[in-house]
């Protein structure tokens, strides 16, 4: 195969995998001898160059979408509102989302469904979305996670993260947790 086929077609399978493969064999270049002029005499040498094959430990698809998951939160978010609320996140909101997402991808025999991704896109500006699980085999959303601004009167604003299953058309809000801001309006999403 072609040096630039076999890079599209290693860039392509470790995008639809999200990077947890990515083919070794498509990657190795073949164990070849190549001629070798020495500069001080005319003499060739042989010399052969032998590739070892690495193979990345084994990394459980939930803890990646978990990673993941942080990542996009803190990304819609925002520096802003992150540097005031971060800590709170990670120790009241973020094991929620991961206890949702433990849950959500296994399958009837209790084993990680791999086929799970995240969206890559949170809304900005006042929008509610934070990213959702998505089953690439039926072509799906399995889970939408979003936050909302909450303005209570005498109380300030408040972010309420929660989430939506397909199984009821994501119409149920279910709770994941609150965390207030202040009594000021909070800055836009993403900002």
């Amino acid at each position: 195969m072609k040096r630039w086929m076999k890079k599209i077609a290693v860039m392509a399978i470790a995008f639809v995998t999200l990077g947890m493969y990515v083919p070794t064999s498509l990657t190795q270049e073949s164990v070849e001898a190549k001629p070798r002029m020495n500069s001080d005499s005319d003499v060739s040498e042989q010399s052969s160059t032998v590739v070892l094959e690495e193979t990345p430990p084994f990394v459980d698809p939930r803890v990646a979408l978990s990673e993941k998951a942080k990542e996009q939160v803190l990304r819609k978010m925002g520096p802003r509102i992150s540097e005031r609320v971060a800590d709170e996140f990670t120790t009241v909101i973020l094991p929620k989302i991961e206890q949702v997402m433990e849950t959500v991808m296994l399958d009837e025999n209790g084993e990680p469904i791999s086929h799970y991704g995240i969206t890559e896109d949170p809304s900005s500006g006042y929008g509610e979305r934070i990213f959702h699980v998505y089953d690439y085999h039926k072509q799906e959303n399995v889970v939408k996670f979003h936050v909302r601004r909450v303005h209570r009167p005498l109380e300030g604003h408040w972010f309420n993260f929660h989430y939506h299953l397909n199984t009821d058309q994501f119409e149920t809000h279910y709770e994941i947790g609150e965390i207030f801001w202040d009594k000021n309006t909070p800055p836009k999403w993403m900002t």
